[in-house]
């Protein structure tokens, strides 16, 4: 049969019949297209030509809210403050203490030198506010179960600064020989890169004058292990052998001193000190017996209360 035999309706229908797949996953792909979420984190935004967008004919529903909140947020009330600030009882607030106080002994230790052992300590004190405090010091040393030297001061404190103290007081001498006081004039606190700093000057009678300085540096190897270095030097102004005491630099101690802190109140250490006299001291040392140097290995505690 010819091809022109066929009517112009069968064929249209036959033409039809084959292009209905091809409709049906072009109507398929346009649904699936509009149904998968678009990710935005790849489009190329620097390419779109923004101004050219026809943004009347977008939908805004496309970015309106999924859903509402399960359940409107309840209106603030009266009682809802009440019970967020309660009133304050004033009566029964704990307000900290305007007199504060702190005994810190900062070496209570046995040593063993070259020429004998003993004991030595040194403490300080003090009972006050923030401004201004009553301060109190001590040191000495025993040797062969005898004291050789001991003392006592006693100042009025004012804080200068947040880092120092100016001291006025006295200080009474029960040893190496009679009795002695003295009027004291000092400083103490925090040097810069923080060196922990005294500075004393004393008027004894007689005209003596001297003057004695200390430092001292902690270095922390770890958070409770401190190593702390520490020079003190004392000097005098008279020759006073009476007192075992000569002109000029007449005392230099240093000391090393490693420390465990199980606490802060509570920290046993081990060290090494060296002592050594100058000048017409050193001489009236001899006179007694004594040396001029020593160098001992010491073991002790600090503490604080």
């Amino acid at each position: 049969m010819s091809p022109k035999s066929f009517p112009a309706r069968t064929v249209l229908a036959l033409a039809t019949l084959l292009a209905l797949p091809a409709m049906a996953q072009s109507h398929d792909d346009h649904a699936a297209h509009q149904a998968a979420p678009v990710d935005h984190s790849k489009m190329d935004h620097s390419t779109m030509e923004h101004p050219k967008m026809d943004h009347s004919r977008m939908d805004p529903s496309l970015h309106a809210p999924t859903q509402s909140p399960r359940e409107p947020i309840p209106a603030l009330t009266d009682a809802d403050r009440a019970a967020a600030f309660p009133p304050i009882d004033h009566g029964a607030m704990q307000h900290a203490p305007a007199i504060n106080s702190l005994l810190r002994v900062n070496r209570l230790e046995q040593w063993d030198g070259g020429h004998g052992n003993g004991q030595a300590w040194e403490a300080s004190g003090w009972i006050g506010g923030d401004i201004n405090r009553l301060w109190l010091r001590s040191e000495g040393e025993r040797r062969d179960g005898r004291t050789v030297s001991s003392d006592l001061e006693l100042f009025h404190g004012r804080s200068i600064s947040p880092w120092w103290d100016l001291l006025v007081g006295v200080k009474q001498d029960f040893r190496p020989a009679d009795s002695r006081t003295w009027a004291a004039l000092g400083i103490q606190g925090m040097a810069p890169y923080k060196f922990e700093t005294s500075a004393t000057l004393y008027a004894g009678s007689g005209g003596q004058l001297m003057a004695k300085a200390e430092v001292e540096y902690e270095v922390l190897l770890t958070n409770r292990l401190i190593l702390q270095p520490m020079l003190e030097a004392t000097l005098a102004t008279r020759d006073e052998p009476g007192h075992g005491i000569g002109r000029g630099l007449n005392k230099v101690e240093t000391g090393l001193r490693l420390r465990y802190e199980f606490s802060r109140r509570f920290a046993p250490y081990i060290g090494i000190a060296h002592e050594r006299l100058f000048g017409d001291t050193a001489d009236y040392s001899r006179l007694d017996g004594d040396h001029a140097r020593d160098t001992r290995w010491v073991a002790g505690v600090r503490m604080w209360f």
